[in-house]
């Protein structure tokens, strides 16, 4: 049954640029509306730039340009990064724009007619010094809830707590660094306490859409019950909708010197870009009934979805106050949102200082391309909210094995023969050998893999596949067949099966490497290639093109220069930054205590046994299963453990690691094998005097860490080999 699915991507903010961190969810939805697509399913992709509030307009004043005039520079730089990157979105719009002001007030007059709507007088903070009231994004302090420092005035970036800007403790102007003072405002707030939008709220989190999917992953449905409190309790607060001059955004109607908060116009920029995209499409003779994707009513009747890609940060927008929004001004809800994590740098948070902020731009000048970003983020993605490592030496050894080493190498080794010895045309495939090598296909293990976005789990069972291949090639060796005499037929029928499974695998990589499936597709000489239930082999007599070099290996040197292009282009916005900081200081006499009381607690810190997260998420803790277990000959100590931590080998076998444990006066070997227990995956390996030691078996001892009182780790039942500890 064909689907029709409106997808798009959270939108970015017209206030910087594009980074690899904005890039692992705008590939991720990239790759599920490509696969959608080649299963012949109708999909409307869009997203748009987010262009409101105060940020924007301060950063226009600086440069000396109207907002109007920065957000059209930002949009165009936003677009040509997400094109460089095979993100191909149908449109690319505006949040300042007709379609969005339109939606805008017709959503607000609905929930105003609904009694969802309240005024009522606040205490404001107000920046003494720019002479003007403070966003919440340019207060910050510390969280009132887990103490964090430097968090924003909306919500805590550690904990993910939302509040108002009044909860936080020792706020301060991100504007001029001065102290804010209170003053009264009148406010509009849009009443998500009301007992119909709890109800609404209880129930869309928890339920499933006209798929059969979950409309949100169990974290993140555990994270709502959390935000909404048990069956009974009601947790929410209404949401503040309005800001005060002077503001960059759409004035709120009948409300003079009141605008939109951008977070109200934000998401509603979805709906305004797929507007903008029908109206495009009708002046090309194209009609897109908009209302059947937006519309409750006529969406439950058409049977479209509309679901959206965003990053787990802004969750509690997305999950909350976008949906009851739509529901009660007599829009669609969405069908799902899928979330992803954010990315880190080598175990850790992108960092100006160590050049890992890296930014998009500076990656394509580089000349770095961009599809072995898209793999490896692929590799990395499996449908959670889990957060994405980008490992630098991982994603060259990746790029290089599988990409290079096996899947461009099956071409290589044999288009040179089709070309050179039979007139670049093939021959009939070895049926048996393409049954054994479809079976996948059929059972269908990368079609679901990708339609749950766990890419991980789909590219393990292409690469898979590729082992196949390869290991086919490798069998009957076709530079071996091509010396010896009456082989011709079998040397072309050896590299036309070939061939045609490089065809499938290139179907199958298609929707994370569609540049470079275009390029097999024009040596091949095939049409766009499409999903099928089934999948002819190449038929005899078919003529391919002359082999051009599909991809190249990834050089160190090449990481190395992008790292340093980010740290010299780094360094004077770090000046500016350092400067800015020194001009707030001056600005407030309570600042510079609040900084002198950070320094002393940071000291603390350091002197004290305690780490941060970030130092604790470097350690890469894993599920293993004990295998096999020797006495070391010649160590007092050792014991060599053979662990299962769900690696295979190139040929799908398992791949066990070997570690050295000082375990030998606690434990008996044969006692050892088959038990869980727990291992640091990601320990450099060491070599020994009795063989390479590949991780660490974590164990418990007694005060003097005596082997007497020494047990290893050992997990709950249902734990498995290869599960992350964490």
């Amino acid at each position: 049954m064909s689907r029709k699915i409106l997808v798009t991507n959270a939108l970015p903010y017209a206030n910087g640029d594009i980074h690899l961190g904005h890039l692992v969810g705008y590939i991720q939805a990239d790759i599920w509306v490509r696969y959608q697509r080649m299963r012949g399913h109708a999909v409307h992709y869009v997203c748009a730039d987010d262009t409101h509030g105060t940020p924007v307009m301060l950063r226009a004043e600086k440069e000396g340009l109207t907002p109007e005039q920065l957000i059209a520079r930002v949009h165009g730089e936003h677009l040509r990064d997400f094109t460089d990157f095979g993100v191909a979105f149908d449109n690319y719009h505006s949040t300042h724009s007709a379609e969005n002001r339109a939606y805008a007030e017709d959503i607000y007059a609905k929930l105003k007619a609904a009694s969802l709507i309240d005024t009522r007088a606040i205490e404001q903070y107000y920046d003494p010094v720019k002479e003007m009231f403070l966003p919440d994004r340019f207060i910050k302090g510390e969280c009132p809830k887990c103490g964090a420092a430097d968090q924003y005035g909306d919500n805590c970036e550690v904990c993910g707590a939302a509040y108002a800007p009044t909860e936080l403790k020792n706020p301060y102007s991100a504007v001029s660094g001065a102290k804010p003072v209170l003053r009264t405002s009148e406010h509009y707030f849009f009443r998500l306490s009301d007992e119909r939008a709890v109800a609404f709220l209880r129930d869309w989190t928890r339920g499933t859409n006209t798929a059969g999917e979950r409309r949100l992953q169990a974290e993140a449905a555990n994270k709502m019950k959390e935000w909404l409190g048990e069956e009974g309790e009601n947790k929410l607060s209404d949401w503040d909708i309005s800001r005060d001059a002077p503001y960059f955004g759409f004035e709120i109607p009948g409300a003079p010197g009141k605008y939109f908060y951008v977070w109200l116009d934000a998401p509603i920029g979805y709906l305004a870009s797929f507007r903008n995209l029908a109206g495009k499409r009708a002046a090309a003779g194209e009609t897109i009934a908009v209302e059947d994707y937006t519309d409750a009513a006529r969406a439950a009747a058409a049977g479209t979805e509309m679901v959206h890609f965003i990053g787990k940060d802004i969750l509690y927008f997305h999950a909350l106050f976008w949906p009851a929004m739509l529901e009660f001004a007599g829009y669609r809800a969405p069908s799902q949102l899928c979330v992803n994590g954010f990315l880190t740098v080598d175990g850790a948070k992108m960092s100006k200082s160590r050049g890992t902020f890296i930014t998009a731009r500076s990656y394509i000048e580089q000349k770095l391309n961009p599809e072995w970003l898209r793999y490896y983020f692929a590799g990395k993605s499996n449908g959670t909210m889990e957060d994405v490592d980008l490992n630098l030496d991982d994603m060259i050894a990746k790029v290089n094995s599988d990409l290079v080493g096996k899947f461009v190498n099956i071409a290589s080794r044999c288009a040179g023969f089709i070309a050179k010895r039979f007139d670049g045309r093939l021959a009939a495939s070895d049926i048996a050998a393409m049954l054994e090598f479809e079976s996948a296909h059929r059972a269908g293990v990368v079609a679901r893999a990708y339609d749950e976005r766990d890419y991980s789990r789909a590219l393990r069972e292409i690469m898979r596949l590729a082992d196949v291949a390869n290991q086919y090639v490798n069998d009957h060796k076709p530079w071996e067949l091509a010396k010896q005499e009456g082989q011709e037929a079998h040397l072309h029928e050896v590299c036309s099966t070939a061939l045609t499974m490089f065809r499938d695998l290139t179907t199958y990589l298609k929707p994370v490497l569609p540049a470079l499936a275009g390029q097999v597709e024009n040596f091949l000489s095939l049409d766009a290639l499409a999903w099928q239930d089934e999948w002819a082999p190449l038929p005899a007599g078919h003529a391919i093109n002359a082999y051009q070099h599909l991809m190249t290996r990834i050089e160190r040197k090449q990481i190395d220069a992008l790292l340093e292009a980010n740290r010299e282009s780094l360094a004077p916005a770090a000046a500016a930054a350092a400067q800015d900081a020194k001009n707030a200081k001056a600005a407030s006499s309570q600042q510079r205590h609040a900084e002198k009381q950070q320094h002393a607690a940071q000291a603390a810190e350091t002197a004290s046994a305690h780490i941060s997260i970030d130092d604790f998420t470097k350690v890469d803790l894993r599920i293993a299963r004990i295998v096999d277990a020797q006495h070391v000959e010649g160590a007092d100590k050792l014991i060599r453990l053979q662990l299962d931590i769900g690696e295979t080998d190139e040929a799908g076998n398992p791949k066990p690691r070997q570690v050295f444990a000082g375990i030998k006066s606690a434990y008996d070997p044969a006692a050892l094998v088959g038990r869980l227990t727990v291992m640091v995956a990601n320990l450099a390996p060491r070599k020994m005097k009795f063989g390479m030691s590949e991780g660490m078996v974590l164990a418990a001892s007694d005060a003097d860490g005596k082997n007497a009182g020494l047990y290893i780790l050992s997990p709950d039942d249902g734990a498995a080999p290869g599960m992350r500890v964490k």
